[in-house]
């Protein structure tokens, strides 16, 4: 039987929409799902969620099974021939909150932290630890599986899985399936959506959309560049950092303004506070969300086991396309992070880029697509520096390279002095008590 291993099965609104999928894909669903987590609520949860799932859209098909705790992992993980990784470790409370009000003492304000700047820092540190820890349970219990990453931060966490494991690891996020549709909805030229065509590269959460054509192969970025300026002009929106980087740029970017704006030094700015409200920057975006997620949760669940009452309708989430173009050897295009094995020839080799790739039955084949234009390979690479300085100091565990990580952040290094970062970088390191207490 194929079977299935979900790390971190406790996201239960991630795991309901991508084990959804797979109840909902005629080659997956007959197999075993395992749900692995450390807590043990969370993880009841998400079996129960499940359970009514594959009653009402799979006839029972599949067979669910929960294992609890570090203990029971490699049972969990014994034979799987695909394992989904969206763990976080820390949760919310305390570590998410700790990353967002340790820099506001600082006067570092974030958005999101959970890809760049020194919440994306620590967030890696203390999950690569952890993954670690999978990856030597894999090469023991299932060798030959192909492991699917969604927690973030995705490059590093990726990247290090990619270096220093022998485990099949691609990085998958759900940017680059709605990105040019976003672009072109925004802009009011919904016509061309349908047989458009389009490429994009780059490093998750900033990679580019090089080109996009409408059916009949006509370039569509002059028609872009044009309304996105005169859009930012005109009205006040959500999207206006990433419309700023076609308008500066030339290009539009995968992951939304939100994100964008901590991934450089040019949107928050202490000096210029005024920029915030004109580019509709959201500051501790990321903690709003995760107390809207599990409030909304609380309420799902009560409805949930009043009438046991759930469907499902399969999502744009890569992970069932890509176990269905395997298992069935129907090719299958995804943009995944992937190693730099000559990809991209103006990005660095070590680093984790987000390219086109085809899934078939043989696996995953990243694509070659050359150098990017010279102004994204360069923004790109302020990320990728902080990439590799953070896997540096994951693997060295020393509390030195983390403060380079965070001296060469473009966020950090633009707001804060250098005895500031690593005055904060030593308090965050406290606060987090029994996750970083590896680093020395």
């Amino acid at each position: 039987m194929l079977k299935i291993t979900f790390m971190g099965a406790g996201s239960t609104v991630f795991v309901r929409n991508v084990i959804g999928d797979c109840l909902c894909t005629p080659s997956l669903r007959e197999a075993e799902i395992a749900l692995y987590d450390i807590d043990p609520e969370r993880l009841e949860d998400s079996r129960i969620i499940l359970e009514a799932l594959n009653r009402n859209v799979n006839e029972s098909r599949a067979v669910i099974k929960t294992y609890l705790g570090a203990e029971n992992r490699k049972e969990a993980l014994r034979g799987a021939r695909f394992v989904i990784n969206a763990i976080q470790v820390g949760g919310y409370d305390p570590c998410t909150i700790t990353d967002f009000e340790i820099p506001k003492k600082y006067c570092l304000r974030q958005t999101i932290a959970d890809t760049l700047g020194i919440g994306g820092i620590m967030r890696a540190l203390r999950t690569i630890p952890v993954m670690e820890e999978f990856a030597r349970d894999m090469e023991e219990v299932c060798p030959d599986c192909i492991f699917l990453n969604y927690t973030n931060p995705m490059a590093m966490l990726s990247g290090y899985m990619q270096r220093y494991t022998s485990v099949k690891t691609v990085g998958l996020c759900h940017s680059v399936q709605v990105c040019s549709s976003t672009l072109l909805e925004e802009l009011d030229m919904k016509e061309k959506l349908e047989g458009r065509t389009e490429l994009i590269a780059g490093i998750n959460h900033m990679a580019w959309l090089l080109e996009i054509r409408d059916r009949d192969g006509v370039d569509l970025y002059p028609e872009i560049r044009r309304r996105a300026l005169e859009k930012n002009r005109t009205e006040k929106h959500k999207d206006m950092v990433r419309l700023e980087y076609i308008n500066r740029l030339g290009y539009y970017c995968t992951e939304s303004s939100e994100h964008n704006a901590e991934y450089n030094p040019l949107f928050i700015k202490s000096r210029y506070p005024d920029m915030i409200e004109n580019f509709q920057i959201p500051l501790d975006e990321y903690p709003r969300r995760c107390i809207e997620q599990i409030n909304g949760w609380k309420e799902e669940k009560t409805k949930i086991l009043a009438d046991g009452k759930i469907t499902h309708e399969r999502s744009r989430e890569y992970a069932s396309y890509i176990m269905e173009a395997i298992v069935t050897n129907q090719p299958y295009r995804i943009g995944g992070n992937v190693l730099n094995t000559g990809l991209i020839d103006n990005l660095p080799a070590d680093a984790c880029v987000e390219v086109p790739c085809l899934v078939d039955g043989s696996g995953i084949t990243p694509c070659h697509v050359g150098r990017l234009p010279e102004q994204c390979a360069a923004m790109n690479r302020t990320n990728i520096n902080v990439q590799l300085l953070t896997i540096k100091a994951a693997r060295t565990r020393k509390i030195e390279d983390i403060y380079r990580a965070a001296m060469l952040d473009p966020h950090t290094a633009a707001e804060l002095n250098i005895d500031d970062i690593v005055s904060m970088c030593d308090e965050l390191i406290a606060a987090h008590g029994e996750y970083m207490k590896m680093y020395h």
